[in-house]
């Protein structure tokens, strides 16, 4: 004989109404998910992009101040500065420059080359 409906446990009814419900949930979850990801890869692409840029425009900057840089190191603009803030710098007088001699270990110690050196030497009391 049929059992009748009354007579079933409250459990057994709503099994199958869990189960639709539990499978509903995680096709929205996995749904939700994905568009979340979807996002975040959007998201991380565009920071990417713009840290690009910004490292493209730094690295241009950079190579205008080295530009900047060397022309400011060239002698042609130093010696116009030079005469533009008058300031009485010129080239050295042969007795302001001192040659040193590079000394190998192992070589003989040799005179100097120039008259000058030598009475530089001369002029330095021994230690």
């Amino acid at each position: 004989m049929a059992r009748n409906r009354k007579t079933q446990a409250a459990a057994i009814r709503f099994a199958p109404a869990l189960w639709a419900l539990l499978l509903c949930l995680l096709i929205g979850g996995a749904g939700v998910g994905y568009v979340w990801l979807k996002n975040q890869i959007y998201e991380l692409g565009q920071q990417i992009r713009t840290r690009e840029q910004r490292l493209a425009g730094l690295r241009d900057q950079n190579e205008k101040l080295r530009r900047y840089l060397g022309e400011l190191r060239s002698p042609g603009p130093l010696d116009r500065r030079v005469r533009e803030l008058n300031l009485g710098l010129g080239p050295p007088n042969p007795f302001q420059v001192q040659r040193l001699v590079e000394w190998k270990p192992g070589a003989p110690v040799s005179a100097p080359a120039s008259p000058i050196v030598a009475q530089q030497a001369r002029a330095v009391p021994p230690p």
